[in-house]
């Protein structure tokens, strides 16, 4: 059976590349933000219209032609942004949370990385693309495949969260029920093929036995 489980670590980015960090996660915000803004606007104008991910990307790409600093961070980072409203919006309409909200700068700020990356655990360092080798406090093993990463910031501090994927074995269920039957000559038959006699041809055997 195939699960998924997070390893989090704290990152030890250069000035530079914390810089970098805050500009990614800012990209991220306004294309979240800004996506969801014409979203509502769309379906305030026809109630029919429904969040489309392929429409968001298409316009994806005429805002990065227009603002440099979207040139800047990775593209799939930016897709990985439009990933997450269009999650919103199915667990809105599914009735499984509330819509989705603005992002507010400082309040988790965050971008994801669904390949690119590589990670040097011996050195403990990890690849992220257009930002660079970044250093990692190893408090513990990483377990599985990484599938993806997650860097996010808390205070002034940097987090990376490793999903990876992994085999385990399903627990065996043991069968130990037994069945009973009741009947006349054997007083009680288990289905494993013991059985107890009666009560009285218990005492008969007592008897042939004090003889």
């Amino acid at each position: 059976m195939q699960i998924r489980r997070a390893f989090r670590f704290e990152l030890c980015p250069s000035g530079a590349q914390a810089r970098l960090m805050s500009q990614f996660a800012g990209s991220c915000r306004y294309v979240y933000n800004r996506t969801l803004a014409t979203e509502k606007s769309l379906y305030g104008k026809d109630k029919a219209h429904r969040f489309n991910y392929v429409e968001c990307a298409n316009r994806l790409v005429l805002w990065k032609k227009k603002h440099s600093f979207l040139k800047d961070c990775h593209s799939q980072v930016l897709q990985q942004a439009l990933k997450d409203l269009e999650k919103g919006y199915k667990n809105f309409f599914a009735k499984r949370s509330n819509f989705p909200r603005f992002k507010k700068k400082f309040q988790h700020d965050s971008f994801r990385f669904p390949q690119g990356f590589k990670i040097d655990e011996d050195k403990q360092r990890i690849y992220l693309p257009k930002i660079g080798t970044v250093g990692y406090r190893k408090s513990r093993s990483i377990i599985g495949k990484p599938k993806n990463i997650t860097v996010s910031r808390e205070g002034l501090k940097w987090f990376v969260s490793i999903q990876t994927e992994f085999e385990i074995e399903p627990k065996r269920m043991i069968n130990s029920e037994i069945g009973i039957d009741m009947g006349v000559k054997k007083f009680v038959t288990f289905s494993n093929g013991t059985f107890v006699e009666p009560v009285n041809s218990l005492k008969n055997n007592l008897k042939q036995l004090a003889k």
